[in-house]
């Protein structure tokens, strides 16, 4: 059995939503075997909150008297184990569709007593059927964070209980971006965020179509967009929501425009100059992709839709400034039905992505 280094001091918050065999394994995991877990679920209907239930887990199953939210049911959780558990100094965030590497605990708490201004430690997480399909591909890639001092982490991280509250919490009204938006007041509360070479654990996209994968990056121009609202002052997302507005609306809208005007040679001229801007941007994605380590046919598909993808989360930029004009919030955004859990269980509901 994989010893924990400081195991009395680390508890564990696991959230999901009809994440079935994936949530099975995630709480079997040796490398939360013997610590202080606490299981969040937001609605599920699969039988999730059974599962952890029999096995002697703490669950709490949030209500639906307002929406659901991955940032909802982690600060649920950790309020949970910091009232119950004072003693708790370390608390190891995960999401119900990632197993935990037996020994990342041991080496991110490590990292955590190295030094008392380090916050928030995680290591690399890889897709666990990553050749399953482009899509869970992607997100490998997505997931590979250079070792040393991070702007951000995700929802899989070990993180001081201190920082937590220090930082005030996560924000539980963000449908997306929640990890982003607390690592960026962490930050500003004087705490480092370490990324670490060690495996972190395994995680499930079950990602197979282009809807899905649409779906998802859609979500991530949501996220761009809100986050950079409520930190404008900061320049929080402000370089993401102008490249997005860029490559997904004002570059396409000048080349439709050069080319409705092209009985100009003038204008012919300039729309396929501004046509040839992307294959360029492309080139440059592949290359940066390449000098970081993917092969070429990862670095190629990784660029290809880092392009495709702008229109998507352009999407999510119009969505949110529309909702924000009406005076109304999205509800959680899901990409993957119950369907593709492999739960024999009550097959209803949709999962939180």
């Amino acid at each position: 059995m994989t010893q924990h280094s400081r195991s009395h001091d680390v508890g564990v918050v696991v959230i999901g939503r009809n994440e079935g065999k994936r949530l099975e394994r995630c709480l079997a995991a040796r490398g939360i075997c013997g610590l202080t877990t606490v299981y969040v679920d937001s609605g599920s209907t699969d039988g999730s909150v059974s599962h952890a239930e029999s096995l002697g887990i703490h669950t709490i199953k949030l209500d639906d008297d307002r929406p659901f939210t991955a940032a909802r049911g982690r600060n649920a959780g950790i309020e949970f184990l910091v009232d119950n558990y004072p003693d708790l100094e370390y608390i190891q965030l995960l999401d119900g569709d990632t197993q935990i590497d037996d020994d990342f605990i041991t080496f991110a708490a490590h990292e955590l007593d190295s030094g008392t201004t380090i916050g928030a430690v995680f290591g690399r997480l890889r897709e666990r059927n990553r050749h399953g399909s482009k899509y869970n591909r992607l997100c490998d890639m997505e997931w590979n964070h250079e070792p040393g001092d991070s702007e951000a982490f995700s929802g899989n991280v070990l993180l001081r209980a201190v920082t937590w509250k220090d930082a005030g919490g996560y924000d539980e009204t963000l449908i997306a971006g929640e990890d982003p938006e607390l690592s960026l007041r962490v930050r500003n509360k004087g705490w480092t965020i370490r990324s670490i070479d060690a495996q972190m654990g395994l995680h499930d996209a079950d990602m197979h179509t282009f809807a899905q994968w649409w779906t998802r990056t859609t979500r991530t121009g949501h996220a761009f967009a809100e986050g950079a609202d409520m930190h404008s002052g900061v320049g929080h997302y402000k370089k993401e929501v102008r490249s997005i507005a860029f490559w997904g609306g004002v570059l396409p809208l000048g080349i439709g425009a050069s080319a409705a005007a092209g009985f100009s040679k003038r204008f012919f001229w300039l729309g396929l100059g501004a046509a040839l801007i992307y294959p360029i941007q492309w080139w440059r994605i592949r290359g940066h992709r390449l000098a970081v380590g993917d092969d070429t046919e990862d670095a190629k598909l990784y660029a290809t839709h880092v392009m495709i993808g702008k229109f998507a989360e352009l999407r999510g930029i119009f969505q949110y400034r529309l909702n924000k004009l009406r005076g109304t919030r999205k509800d959680l955004v899901e990409y993957r039905s119950v369907e593709s859990t492999g739960s024999t269980r009550d097959p209803k509901g949709t999962r939180a992505a």
